[in-house]
């Protein structure tokens, strides 16, 4: 049901992009427009809802709990974890947005003159902000839920039965189907506008290196070249090609990273890494509910509006994924693995490509921004080209974007294909191709129908059901670490009335051998 409903309503939506995409760009936005204004506090305050209870249950009492049985080691090596819960995650994202975005923020900061000292430093402190720790504890909270209580409790690896607790077998009913196809068109729409940006970014880097023209035909074949690679890598199963290309791509994002901190402008960097770190922490609060009432500046719904909905349409599927990697793992272990490292690794990409073209921007005078108004996807790759070996850097980057689409494409069709087999955690290969296939068609889709802005939309309307989900998840949590608790509490509190028994049991025999030896009935055994 939960699959046949959800193709059913995705084929209603790529068949009106394609017949009618003036039409459908026109209502989306429409959406868009009643989304942002009503509802953009409802997402600020939601993230801050999810980042505070994540970390108040990494250091909580429900720290402990192992996700799985309590003898349970973890199924993936720490790299190999880490590798796959970030190209599923970050990847594509981190490469188009790693110099744009702060070069965008430079020239457009949220308050104040652009081109400014003080704009550079929001630009960093607000890169930090939309890919640090909120992200990924919206992904957190999603995995940590599908862990417990596949592993732990030994229920379905879907969204809906996080929700027992709450809602009890009501998760086979009407309620549990709907927030499965909710989860699963969040996904869908989430994964297609990450999979757009990267045939924008691919686009982009033939076009600025080998001169191939950019137009909507060479986006089609791109993503036709994409869709049977990662169709391919999906029939070859998770532990051979997920883990696989998530391992080579974390090499090929390291290697690139510090070719460009030793080549580039090294100092500069460490100071911005620095100075960043310290205004994102200290202002971590403040900037998590920024909203702009009294004017009619519309830069947080186009920048984290666009974020926050955007990690939320994303966090079916990256939360299943990873929670799929994740077993044996503790809550604490699990909670600041998944929030810590790739935050960190967030922060030392954008400090080497953001700060790299700031300082070409401002100090070099490299019209990296100019560039950047006329077309965001050709930023990375005019940044790298003032570096030595510029060229073979630029192909570099883009073979690194053409693995993470394959990667994140080919853990979206094994997470979709759980999603809508009743959470078989092998689902099968036809039904891991038929999502495949959608997700290829929905990208194209959305970028017939507008371009960037038109995926952006496509996440942030796609995603507010998925909110509300969120902020009932943390209470079925809650409530299963609480009963958990008890009933841990009431098995300490048997085996020690059962040790109580034993010891005064034992107390009782020495008694009687003392009063023997003292009336002289064990005299000669007494020695």
């Amino acid at each position: 049901m939960v699959f046949g409903i959800s193709v059913i309503i995705i084929l209603l939506f790529v068949t009106w992009g394609l017949v009618a995409p003036q039409n459908f760009e026109t209502a989306a936005n429409q959406a868009l427009s009643v989304i942002t204004v009503k509802f953009g506090w409802f997402y600020l305050i939601t993230t801050l809802i999810v980042l505070t209870f994540c970390v108040y249950l990494a250091f909580s009492k429900y720290a402990h709990i192992t996700l799985g049985s309590d003898d349970d080691d973890p199924e993936y090596s720490n790299l190999s974890w880490f590798a796959m819960l970030f190209s599923a995650g970050m990847g594509i994202g981190l490469v188009f947005w790693g110099v744009s975005e702060p070069i965008s923020h430079y020239i457009n900061p949220p308050s104040g003159a652009g081109y400014t000292p003080e704009a550079a430093r929001e630009a960093m402190r607000y890169s930090f902000f939309h890919w640090g720790l909120h992200p990924w504890a919206i992904y957190t909270l999603i995995s940590l839920g599908i862990a417990y209580f596949t592993f732990r409790k030994g229920y379905k690896g879907l969204i809906s039965w996080t929700f027992y607790p709450l809602i009890g077998e009501r998760v086979n009913g009407w309620i549990g189907k709907t927030i499965d196809v909710l989860a699963i068109i969040a996904t869908v729409f989430g994964v297609a506008t990450s999979l757009g940006l990267g045939v924008m970014q691919i686009e982009g880097g033939l076009g600025h290196v080998f001169g191939i023209p950019q137009n909507t035909g060479i986006q089609m074949i791109i993503i036709a070249f994409l869709t049977v690679a990662f169709l391919i890598s999906a029939i070859t199963g998770l532990d051979k090609g997920i883990q696989l290309l998530s391992n080579i791509n974390l090499l090929i994002a390291v290697g690139l990273m510090l070719f460009i901190l030793f080549l580039g402008p090294t100092s500069f960097i460490f100071d911005n890494f620095t100075n960043t770190l310290g205004g994102y922490l200290q202002n971590i609060i403040q900037t998590s509910l920024h909203l702009t009432p009294f004017t009619e500046n519309s830069w947080t719904a186009k920048w984290t509006l666009f974020y926050w909905a955007w990690w939320i349409a994303w966090s079916p599927f990256v939360g299943s994924f990873i929670a799929r990697v994740s077993r044996g793992r503790t809550i604490k272990e699990f909670i600041l693995g998944a929030m810590l490292v790739p935050s960190g690794f967030g922060f030392i990409w954008f400090s080497i490509f953001g700060s790299t073209a700031l300082r070409f921007e401002m100090f070099d005078h490299y019209p990296i921004a100019e560039i950047v108004q006329k077309d965001l996807t050709a930023a990375l790759f005019v940044t790298l080209e003032q570096l030595p070996a510029g060229t073979i850097l630029s192909v570099v980057a883009i073979l690194l974007i053409m693995i993470f689409f394959i990667t994140s494409a080919d853990s979206a069709t094994f997470v979709l294909g759980i999603m809508s087999s009743k959470g078989d955690q092998n689902p099968r290969i036809l039904i891991r191709l038929v999502w495949g296939i959608f997700q290829a068609l929905i990208a194209v889709v959305l970028l017939l129908s507008g371009g960037l802005e038109a995926l952006q939309t496509a996440s942030i309307v796609s995603a507010l059901p998925l909110a509300v989900i969120l902020l009932f998840m943390v209470l079925s949590l809650m409530k299963a670490f609480k009963e958990e608790e008890r009933e841990y509490r009431r098995k300490e509190k048997k085996k020690r009335k059962k040790l109580e028994g034993l010891l005064y049991d034992l107390q009782e025999e020495m008694s009687t051998v003392t009063d023997a030896i003292n009336q002289g009935v064990l005299k000669d055994e007494a020695p």
